[in-house]
């Protein structure tokens, strides 16, 4: 993998408060090299898209010896390389379109959602003012059942 991808992929942010702005897109992998083929860049893009919590497609592409597969114009030849990328498209879009209304509940976390003891007590529990009732006023100034002016 080249540095200047690594870059690009080291300047996503992590998270926005709990929710990563990568999590629960639909991921393709596909490769180009000037050599022979390999799988290593698909590979660790693989696994980086499940670090950033993405749904990836089971199918991948790694087009070897890419400068002889596009013609002058810029467009990629004929060939099963051509075939395999197109069916890499065509599943990234079927993924798409099964996945996207249901991605929020398939990266759901049970960890995200748990709130901490001090944020579950604000949430809950009345402020301490509000908790505890205002005591009566007694003859003395006092509380109840403290001096002899206090009602039996």
């Amino acid at each position: 993998m080249t540095g200047i991808m690594k870059a690009q992929i080291d300047w996503i942010p992590l998270n926005s408060g709990a929710v990563r702005p990568t999590q629960g897109k639909t991921l393709a992998v596909m490769q180009v090299s000037g050599g022979s083929q390999s799988f290593n860049a698909v590979n660790q893009l693989r696994l980086l898209g499940r670090w950033m919590r993405m749904l990836t497609i089971p199918n991948q592409s790694s087009v070897a010896k890419a400068f002889q597969e596009f013609d002058e114009a810029g467009r990629m030849k004929p060939s099963s390389y051509y075939d395999r990328v197109v069916d890499v498209m065509e599943e990234l879009m079927k993924f798409t379109l099964l996945t996207r209304d249901v991605a929020p509940y398939l990266t759901d976390r049970y960890s995200e959602r748990i709130e901490s003891a001090a944020e579950l007590s604000a949430r809950v529990n009345l402020p301490a003012t509000a908790a505890v009732a205002e005591p009566a006023t007694w003859p003395c100034g006092c509380a109840p059942d403290c001096c002899a002016a206090s009602p039996q």
